[in-house]
């Protein structure tokens, strides 16, 4: 009897975790779709706090967003770029998330808004949030731009132009996300800041920081797309070589040539 009434409160107990989880679940789904939205009345007291449930939820957007994106852009090389590229391009967010979150911390006190480290944190993936989930909704277009144009797979030679559409593209698409994310954000910049002009300042300075950290990091961790000439492989052996800037203003040249 004592075995039956325990088995009863255990069912009952799993039940009630069961139902929380969902609850927790479904309010997480709500929490994004204020994010999304912006609402600086809710995003303010959300950076000023540390709840571990809501930084885990920011996490699997950005790895869920920006793990289908990358694996549309890698798959236009090889299925095994976009399996790479799954895991490769997440770390590259999360990566750029922890730098900038050191780097605005200093940076926003002396352009007038005094922020914590953890607060910095909070901001940056809340952005960084949005940013995934923008290149989650761009990969079904990113997949139909790859799958009607001409594979690299088994290719010796490719057109240039092709290419270097290709790759253009992802970085008109990358740079859309990032600055419509945090202009998104700039509504509470400017409320905790009280000021249009401090919160404009620091919204730049933490563009750049983002551009800057953000691309180099990709250039590290090349290929997201590939080469036809060269194997398909998680790092590059002359990783630290070269930089991003110098790629894309000559495969602007190559594109107008």
């Amino acid at each position: 009897m004592s075995r039956a009434r325990a088995f009863a409160r255990d069912a009952i107990g799993s039940r009630d975790l069961i139902h929380m989880s969902a609850a927790t679940a479904n309010f997480q789904v709500r929490q994004l779709s204020v994010l999304l939205g912006g609402n600086p009345a809710a995003l303010k007291d959300w950076a000023a706090s540390w709840e571990k449930g809501r930084v885990l939820g920011y996490v699997a957007v950005i790895c869920t967003g920006a793990g289908l994106y990358g694996a549309a852009m890698g798959y236009w090389r090889s299925p095994v770029q976009a399996g790479y590229n799954l895991v490769k391009f997440p770390l590259v967010i999360l990566a750029t998330t922890m730098g900038n979150a050191l780097l605005n911390g200093m940076l926003a006190p002396l352009l007038g808004l005094d922020l914590r480290f953890r607060q910095s944190l909070m901001l940056v993936l809340m952005s960084f949030t949005i940013v995934a989930a923008v290149l989650g909704s761009f990969a079904p277009i990113v997949f139909f731009i790859v799958w009607n144009t001409p594979s690299l797979a088994g290719q010796q030679e490719v057109s240039w132009a092709a290419y270097n559409f290709v790759q253009l593209t992802q970085v008109v698409l990358i740079t859309f996300a990032g600055v419509a994310a945090n202009l998104r954000l700039f509504r509470l910049l400017h409320s905790l800041s009280g000021s249009g002009s401090v919160a404009r300042k620091i919204l730049f300075a933490w563009l750049a920081g983002n551009l800057f950290l953000g691309s180099q990091l990709c250039w590290i961790l090349r290929p997201f797309i590939g080469s036809p000439v060269l194997p398909v492989e998680f790092f590059r052996p002359n990783a630290f070589q070269g930089n991003f800037y110098e790629t894309v203003f000559r495969a602007i040249g190559h594109l107008f040539s």
